[in-house]
């Protein structure tokens, strides 16, 4: 029999260039997340942590800081999850799992990262790891040349995708001026981004600095019930209607990077477990830790045949007045990009999307690296931070 599984609260520190600690981060965000789900701490059965570190900070037992929260999680199972880019989504996916498994009722996913303490080498050395190191060509390559690539490929195939670009780190960067948790409020207009220039600089040709995602400090939070537990009860609670999860090869060399056949598959499944299309969301929160990855996700969804992306644009679908908004929060492009928080983030935001305190009624989540997808579903409200 399966269990239907909700999203009964959320906890969400701002993203920026903060202060706090790694464990003030996790204790804020797990804090905020049980009192939204008004849910005694003494019935959350476990607690998952994602968290990318990669030598970014000391801490290498995080998982158990999350019990810093509030004496009675003291002895709940904690675990760390890390899967690069991916970790707060593989952590939510943990959660998903043990309350399907019936090992627990109601699950604590925290995601956390901490990173602009360190230098931009430091940070760009740590990100890299994450791509593949038995290749010292692949290994050479920094996550802005890996992105550069995919522009260049893409460029090769359908034509210069440049203006387009441009024109997705604007959306994102107005959008972030309505969410007053994102790390950047300023806009960056479509002119500025489309040139290059001292402000704007090539970071790897052809992605100029307001390609690229920010480097971030933040942390997020949810908790997940079963519909036999606390979200029977709960005040506020959204469906998770479908959660699947792909991996793709590592090598760049065994993948074609342009089709982006891991993101579709994985977007393809929620749908079909869903029991919805495309043409069904209102709104979608999408993996643009580079601005090729939006575009790519935006033909991976099915809202423009392949190669033809910029329409979504350009017929006005993915703006924040359009028939399905993508990343209202402002997206890793300009929300910024703890890179273990992020995909705990995307659900959170789109938790409050749908419960009507930032949102509207159908969501789906991507968060790459190695993706996975999320579907919700309730009704309809608003569209704006």
């Amino acid at each position: 029999m399966t269990t239907d599984i909700f999203i009964t609260g959320s906890g969400h520190t701002r993203f920026g260039r903060l202060e706090q600690s790694l464990e003030d981060l996790i204790v804020d965000a797990a804090r905020e997340a049980i009192e939204d789900a008004q849910i005694p701490p003494a019935d959350i059965d476990a607690v998952f942590l994602g968290h990318f570190n990669s030598g970014l900070v000391p801490d290498g037992f995080a998982s158990s800081l999350i019990l810093q929260a509030h004496p009675d999680l003291r002895f709940k199972p904690a675990t760390r999850c890390e899967n690069a880019c991916a970790s707060g989504a593989a952590a939510i996916h943990a959660g998903l799992n043990a309350i399907r498994a019936g090992r627990a009722r109601n699950v604590l996913v925290v995601g956390a990262e901490k990173m602009t303490h360190r230098s931009t080498p430091d940070v760009t050395t740590a990100l890299a790891g994450a791509g593949y190191q038995n290749d010292a060509a692949e290994a050479a390559l920094s996550f802005p040349q890996v992105f550069a690539v995919a522009a260049a490929q893409y460029a090769e195939r359908y034509g210069d995708p440049m203006d387009t670009f441009a024109r997705i780190a604007a959306k994102n960067h107005d959008n972030a001026m309505k969410n007053p948790l994102a790390h950047m409020h300023k806009a960056l207009p479509y002119d500025f981004c489309r040139e290059v220039s001292e402000r704007n600089p090539l970071i790897a040709p052809p992605l100029r600095l307001s390609d690229c995602s920010l480097v971030t400090d933040g942390a997020a939070a949810i908790v997940l019930s079963a519909s036999t537990a606390h979200a029977s009860d709960a005040t506020a609670r959204v469906l998770v209607a479908a959660a699947e999860h792909v991996s793709d090869f590592l090598p760049m060399s065994r993948r074609d990077f342009v089709a982006f056949e891991g993101p579709e598959r994985a977007i393809q499944m929620a749908y079909k477990a869903a029991g919805i299309t495309v043409s069904d969301l209102d709104f979608a929160e999408v993996h643009d830790c580079f601005t090729p990855a939006e575009l790519l996700i935006y033909e991976a969804m099915g809202l423009a045949p392949k190669g033809q992306g910029a329409r979504a644009l350009s017929e006005g679908t993915v703006y924040a007045d359009g028939r399905t908004p993508v990343n209202l929060s402002g997206g890793l492009k300009a929300k910024g990009h703890p890179v273990g928080a992020t995909g705990v983030s995307m659900h959170a935001l789109g938790f409050r999307q749908l419960t009507g305190r930032a949102g509207t009624s159908n969501a789906k989540v991507h968060n790459g690296g190695l993706p996975s997808t999320w579907a919700g579903r309730l009704s309809p409200t608003m569209r704006q931070f």
